[in-house]
């Protein structure tokens, strides 16, 4: 399974390591790609919860806009 999640606020390389540290922490999630230029992440794993997604981003302290 695979999602792509829309992210506002990130601004640098530690921000797209908080986000991408903060999706892998997720039960389920396989690995996160996570790309600065096009502000968004790409999670794949067996089990993508949408809410726990969202939640681990904005724990992180950023925002997910939108989730595909």
């Amino acid at each position: 399974m695979k999602k792509v999640l829309s992210i506002e606020g990130m601004s640098c390389g530690h921000c797209v390591g908080h986000v991408k540290t903060a999706l892998e922490s997720l039960t389920g999630v396989a690995k996160a790609e996570v790309s600065l230029e096009r502000k968004q992440a790409v999670v794949e794993g067996s089990s993508l919860d949408d809410t726990a997604m969202r939640a681990a981003v904005e724990d992180a302290g950023y925002k997910a806009t939108a989730i595909v």
